[in-house]
């Protein structure tokens, strides 16, 4: 057909009277054009008969898998491989009167080749990402490191694939030139080297998940994207931060995704009291306290093994330093203790206890140390405040009183 078209083509230019070379340049030159256009319809007319049959039937499938197909437009780039097949068939008989030009027109095409494979390649990686992304273990092991160094493998091998095909060499004599320049290539790539390298280990060794809450200097928030060479997070204020990847595995960060999949969230809060405030308990500061109903069982239980042990040991309770004896701030200790365990929005199958810390120049410390069933941060903090609005509140009834700077 093409063969025709040209002798068609040579026939006209000679019946406009052009000599036989301008005749071989414009009869030749639209040949190919004619070629070109064929081809290019060619390639539009498999893209729509792809979409009318085989979009169709993917889409009329139950899963969602072969979907990607579509959206990673595979079918679509592989289509333009038509024009390519077409002008290496055909060149030869468009182009009978040029062979260098054909020859550098046919060369130009296997390099086009490449470059469609490549990116096609590409789609299929995608493919494969998106469908890995549609499970949930895409939340604990992320690939897009993974994915990027795929990527950046094939543009590699796509260069080389250039670079061989135009100097005539195969790929290892190409590979043993870029050798000499390999220092240049690490120093240019290594934030790269380094991106990926961290990748590998956040994901082996599970240290990072999309979703993580994580803390350090550069960043307070969620984490929104893993990739080869930056972690996005989306700080708690909505901003956004983003980390070099590496610097996940030299520096120091903290992961609260332990506190998210646990039972519960910790609170670990003290107040400070006033030592001048803490005494013993005289007889009329024990009946006071027992008019305390939450605390009155333990002041009943404390008070009769005080008793027992007292006369056992014979000792003169007249001085009441001899002996044992409750102290106000055993019994606020044991309220708090008590008031805790009656709190339903506590995980009471978790560690919880009211201690004593060191003593420091503002008094003693009184820490509350329980786990909250509300992970949410404004419900914990509002679970957390709520139990020391209480204790502080409930201090004076115990003669107890809050440290407090002067000012």
């Amino acid at each position: 057909m093409f063969s025709k078209i040209l002798e068609l083509l040579q026939t006209i230019t000679h019946g406009i009277h052009l000599n036989d070379y301008y005749s071989s340049v414009v009869s030749n030159g639209l040949a190919f054009i004619i070629l070109l256009v064929i081809s290019i319809l060619l390639m539009y007319l498999a893209r729509f008969i792809i979409k009318r049959t085989v979009y169709r039937f993917i889409l009329k499938t139950p899963s969602k898998y072969d979907d990607e197909i579509i959206n990673n437009k595979v079918l679509m780039r592989l289509c333009y491989l038509i024009p390519s097949v077409m002008v290496k068939s055909f060149s030869a008989q468009v182009l009978p009167d040029f062979p260098n030009v054909c020859h550098t027109i046919i060369s130009l095409s296997y390099i086009y080749d490449i470059i469609v494979i490549t990116m096609v390649l590409f789609s299929i990686v995608n493919v494969g990402n998106d469908i890995y992304n549609m499970h949930k273990l895409s939340k604990m092991k992320p690939i897009t490191g993974l994915v990027q160094t795929i990527k950046i493998i094939l543009i590699i091998a796509c260069v080389l694939l250039i670079i061989s095909f135009l100097m005539g060499k195969k790929i290892s004599s190409v590979l043993i030139g870029l050798g000499t320049i390999s220092a240049v290539l690490i120093l240019v790539f290594q934030n790269t080297i380094l991106g990926f390298v961290g990748s590998i280990q956040l994901t082996i060794n599970d240290m990072l998940r999309i979703g993580d809450w994580i803390v350090m200097d550069k960043a307070d928030g969620t984490v929104m994207e893993i990739n080869l060479t930056t972690v996005k997070v989306q700080n708690f204020d909505n901003t956004i931060t983003t980390i070099p990847t590496y610097s996940l595995v030299t520096e120091q960060f903290t992961n609260w995704r332990g506190m998210s999949e646990g039972g519960g969230r910790r609170i670990k809060r003290s107040i400070t009291i006033d030592t001048n405030s803490v005494h013993f308990c005289t007889p009329e500061m024990i009946e006071r306290y027992r008019k305390i109903e939450r605390v009155k069982p333990y002041i009943d239980r404390k008070e009769e093994d005080i008793t027992e042990y007292n006369k056992a040991n014979n000792i003169d309770t007249s001085c009441i330093i001899n002996g044992r004896q409750q102290t106000n701030l055993g019994i606020f200790r044991a309220y708090i203790t008590a008031y805790i365990s009656a709190n339903d929005r506590l995980n009471h199958n978790m560690t919880f206890m009211v201690r004593q810390l060191q003593p420091t120049e503002f008094g003693i410390p009184l820490e509350v140390y329980a786990f909250s069933l509300d992970k949410e941060w404004v419900k914990y903090e509002e679970i957390q405040s709520d139990i020391f609005d209480h204790i502080i509140a409930a201090a004076p009834l115990f003669d107890i009183k809050i440290f407090q700077r002067k000012v």
